[in-house]
């Protein structure tokens, strides 16, 4: 398995060089450079992965049933792996071969990571060369970097590809073995994954912590003071600024931060904090009008801040993710791109080191823009985060020795990228430069009230002198929970007086406050949580997100990340049934077992002989049941009981095969066949809106089924019911169910069939009748639809009549309003009521004006947002030719697939955007070559099974 080993003084072998890289972007710039230091060398790109695990379902036949059959690994035999090229990948592992037998040498220079390492060991398995293998990489795409890369070529790591096939099957194994247990208890396509679960949990935890919340009520007083005419100071005299009350007879005021979140102080403020309520703030309130402030205290303490760490992959995510508003997958394809490009070094690391020269050219660049003085005397040196930081990789820094300034490259990049770019040069830069200094002054007064109770006030300001870095970057954070009274006081003067002076207050007022509950993850937050659990690593952060997204676990309510009922279900199932594997310190201690395996500390099959097949407390330190034991011994799962999730003692919530339910519990006593009262949960109510007050609202609004019984349908003679849909509010017909007599008498009327053998095949039972529905009109509401109108939505699509051809036109309404169509020709109508109104004279004189198109008469948006962050430009919807979509006035997107364009957020507008420009534009496909003239066919080599993948 190990390729020749290669000299490390950057000597290269003469004629052709074979290199080869990940992306066709990277290979350009690559090409580039290598042929400024010498010939012969040819760059080509594997375009990412050639191979991985097929699905079992797409093994060839003779292993379907063998020890490969469950995972496309056997398990049996050392956990052997069985890879087959990608299809779209086969084309290109025969060009490189190709582009190999005239090859002297071949260098493998795939990214420098776990991933890298494994796609050039891929490579080299698959392609199976005869000429010396060099390993290369490179830290930046520049002259230097390349240069750099020439001089450390070394040996394929055998124990880097280990861990990354370690992870891989590890991820088979898990998500095979536990997935089919969703979708059995359920829903089908559903998805377990060893770090997706565990990142849909915290989002749960925090949404069950935001239900449980009890908002705790407390009172404060604030008011605006002024110097009085004894001022020492000059010019301090008649000077205002605003303070809060402190204390109250020598005990502190209760704030947000003393209450749980169940509503109650917490144990460490009871007995040692006043609780104001609304009575003793007012009374308190009054009886200091008019009353003079005597200045008990002043402080000032020198303050210092110090600039944060260069970025991290997970410190970049979060960075944009709050200054930028771009997703974690956003960021990271911009990155690329830069990287790859050569304006930054490798995107994926979580080390915080910059090499010698970049805290040069960070040094310098300070120095010439912000002064000499904006730079310590010592070069910052920053500690890694964690004791499995890969400090192989430096932090994610401008490329080059020399940095080029965000000015130098913004006519050469996309807005996107400029910006991103900017970000990391700042954040580097800063990273080199002084602390920031000032002072941070405290006034503490005080006065007595008429009902003799001291009141004292406080009020604090910091004062910065020396911005220091601060004149490059500052660092952004998450607020967890926001207090009124947690406001930052940077910059903010008071006036200068001394102790025993006066100050007057007015106007003095009571003001209210309430605890906030915790606030929800948003991409940033959840990134930061991973990372401090140490779960995941700095290349698993964005996938992880998009995922739980995708799977429909999470959606976005702006910037926050909120849970679904889907993953209530899920998250409890997981939490009941295999505790072990969404346990946070379990999935850390798993990745520390990856990075020892990579060290080569640890076997790569024993680690998973472990995890699969567990080993007794003798072999371990502790018994480890292995996953397939727990799978196999899981009993009966109740799934009812896992999609049921109780509101109040008699109000259920349960997760439907069409979408969420309130279902209310029938009384005791009820007779047999009596239908529990149901009411469907809107698509946009958050699990910590769903209160009790909410659930009986909507069994309310529902009547308590879940519809409003119409009528009888006179020409069927079935019943019509309007309903609450997840989509929304529509009509149906109820189709009664079949009795066994009349099934019985279905069946014999049916016309018996045989096999070839002339056996009479069973006689199937009749296709379910599938009912008419129609949705109702924005005119129209659940509670005052009458049978009349219901019995017109179901009738949808109504023939108008026919043109002169004879081709008939229908009036319908479809999810952007009402229209006429006539074959593959439609016509927007104005109002909804036209759908029963329009005559076909009507309508064949709409058909005889041209369709409106390009430059017809633009309709008015279907909504407007603000500036988009990227562009500048002003975010619309608009409705066009295939469907609506959003544009800034230079990117479009369409709207995806049944999203209502009206019901869009300007996040989720901005972030569409933002995922079609990371895609880049759209490239024409280039015309089909002629067929080459046909040879006589070749006979066919005997197909050989291709061999599983063993250690070398």
């Amino acid at each position: 398995m190990s390729p020749a080993s290669a000299s490390r003084t950057g000597s290269t072998p003469e004629g052709k060089k074979l290199v080869i890289v990940e992306s066709p972007a990277k290979s350009k710039s690559i090409a580039k450079y290598l042929n400024a230091v010498g010939s012969g060398w040819v760059v080509d790109s594997s375009v990412g992965h050639i191979r991985d695990l097929p699905k079992p379902s797409d093994l060839p036949a003779d292993m379907k049933k063998g020890p490969y059959g469950k995972f496309a690994v056997d398990t049996d035999h050392g956990f052997t792996p069985y890879y087959v090229v990608h299809p779209d990948k086969k084309k290109k592992v025969t060009e490189l071969k190709r582009e190999l037998k005239d090859a002297d040498a071949l260098y493998l220079a795939t990214d420098a990571d776990r991933e890298g390492e494994a796609i050039a060991w891929h490579l080299l398995d698959t392609l199976k060369p005869k000429v010396p293998v060099y390993r290369m990489t490179f830290g930046e795409i520049t002259k230097e970097g390349v240069r750099r890369g020439l001089e450390n070529i070394r040996e394929l790591d055998t124990h880097l590809v280990d861990a990354q096939e370690t992870r891989r099957i590890l991820d088979r194994l898990f998500g095979y073995e536990l997935s089919p247990v969703l979708w059995r208890k359920v829903s089908r396509g559903l998805s377990a994954g060893r770090v997706q679960s565990v990142a849909t949990r915290l989002v749960v935890e925090r949404e069950r912590e935001r239900m449980a919340f009890v908002a705790a009520q407390y009172w404060g007083v604030e008011g605006t003071f002024t110097v009085g005419p004894d001022a020492k100071a000059d010019g301090a005299a008649g000077s205002s600024f605003t303070a809060r009350l402190s204390t109250v007879d020598g005990s502190r005021v209760a704030t947000g931060r003393d209450f749980t979140d169940a509503g109650a102080l917490k144990d460490s403020a009871a007995g040692k904090v006043t609780h104001l309520d609304e009575a003793a703030a007012s009374s308190l309130a009054a009886g200091l009008a008019g009353r003079d402030f005597t200045v008990d205290a002043v402080e000032d303490k020198p303050y210092t801040r110090r600039p944060a760490a260069p970025f991290t992959t997970s410190t970049l995510q979060q960075e944009a993710s709050r200054k930028l508003r771009m997703s974690s997958r956003v960021s990271m394809q911009v990155a690329q791109r830069l990287y790859e490009n050569g304006y930054i070094t490798y995107m994926r690391t979580d080390s915080v080191n910059l090499s010698q020269e970049a805290i040069g050219a960070a040094r310098t660049q300070a120095t010439e823009l912000y002064g000499a003085a904006s730079v310590p005397d010592k070069p910052r040196v920053y500690a890694k985060r964690s004791e499995n930081a890969q400090e192989a990789h430096e932090a994610i820094r401008p490329a080059g020795d020399a940095f080029r300034t965000p000015a130098q490259v913004k006519a050469e990049l996309r807005p996107d990228e400029f910006r991103l770019y900017e970000l990391i040069w700042k954040r580097t830069v800063a990273s080199q430069m002084a602390d920031a200094k000032g002072y941070t002054a405290t006034l503490r007064f005080s006065a007595t009230a008429e009902d003799g109770r001291t009141a004292q006030f406080a009020a604090s300001g910091t004062v910065i002198t020396f911005k220091g870095f601060l004149d490059a970057y500052e660092e952004g954070r998450d607020v967890e929970k926001e207090d009124a009274e947690d406001k930052d006081s940077v910059g903010r003067r008071l006036p200068q007086v001394g102790e025993g002076e006066t100050l007057t207050g007015a106007p003095i007022e009571p003001t209210g406050h309430e605890t906030s509950p915790p606030a929800r993850y948003t991409e940033a937050s959840i990134v930061a949580e991973l990372e401090r659990r140490e779960i995941g690593r700095p290349s698993t952060y964005a996938p992880t997100i998009s995922t739980i997204m995708d799977r429909g676990y999470v959606t976005k309510r702006g910037n926050a990340l909120v849970p679904s009922w889907t993953a209530f279900a899920v998250i409890g199932l997981l939490e009941d049934h295999f505790a072990t594997y969404v346990d946070y310190d379990f999935t850390a201690r798993m990745e520390d077992d990856l990075d020892r395996i990579a060290a080569g500390e640890l076997a790569r099959e024993a680690w998973l002989q472990t995890f699969y097949f567990g080993a007794p407390a003798e072999q371990t330190q502790r018994g480890v049941e292995g996953l397939k034991h727990v799978v196999e011994n899981l009993g009966e799962i109740d799934a009812r009981a896992v999609n049921s999730l109780p509101v109040t003692d008699e109000i259920t919530l349960r997760v439907g095969q069409y979408g969420p339910y309130l279902e209310r519990r029938l009384p005791e006593g009820a007779p047999e066949g009596t239908t529990p009262d149901r009411a469907n949960v809107p698509e946009d109510l958050a699990p910590d809106e769903l209160t009790p007050a909410k659930a009986e609202e909507l069994l309310a609004a529902s009547g308590g089924t879940g519809e409003r019984e119409l009528g009888t349908d006179p020409e069927t003679g079935r019943v019509v019911v309007a309903k609450d849909g997840r989509y929304g509010p529509y009509v149906t017909e109820v189709i009664p169910e079949m009795t066994e007599e009349q099934l019985q008498a279905w069946l014999d009327a049916q016309p018996t069939e045989y096999y070839k053998n002339g056996r009479p095949k069973p006689k199937k039972k009749p296709a379910k009748e599938k009912p008419r529905t129609g949705s109702l009109f924005k005119s129209m509401s659940l509670d005052t639809v009458t049978l009349e109108q219901a019995l017109q939505l179901m009738s949808l699509p109504r023939i108008v009549g026919a043109d002169a051809e004879g081709e008939v036109i229908t009036a319908q309404n479809g999810r952007f309003g009402p229209y006429l169509k006539k074959g593959t020709d439609s016509r927007s109508l104005e109002s909804e009521d036209q759908i029963f109104t329009i005559t076909q004279e009507q309508a064949l004189e709409i058909y005889a004006q041209p369709k409106q198109r390009g430059r017809g008469a633009a309709k008015p948006p279907l909504a407007e947002f603000g500036e988009d962050p990227v562009s500048g430009k002003k975010v619309t919807v608009k409705e066009g030719r295939f469907g609506p979509y959003v544009t800034d006035g230079q990117t479009n997107i369409t709207v995806p697939r049944g999203k209502d364009p009206e019901q869009l957020t300007a996040e989720e507008a901005y972030q569409l955007l933002a995922d079609k420009r990371a895609k880049g534009p759209a490239t024409k496909k280039a015309p089909a070559r002629k067929p080459a003239a046909k040879r006589p066919a070749a006979k066919k080599a005997p197909a050989t099974k291709p061999a599983p993948r063993k250690k070398g």
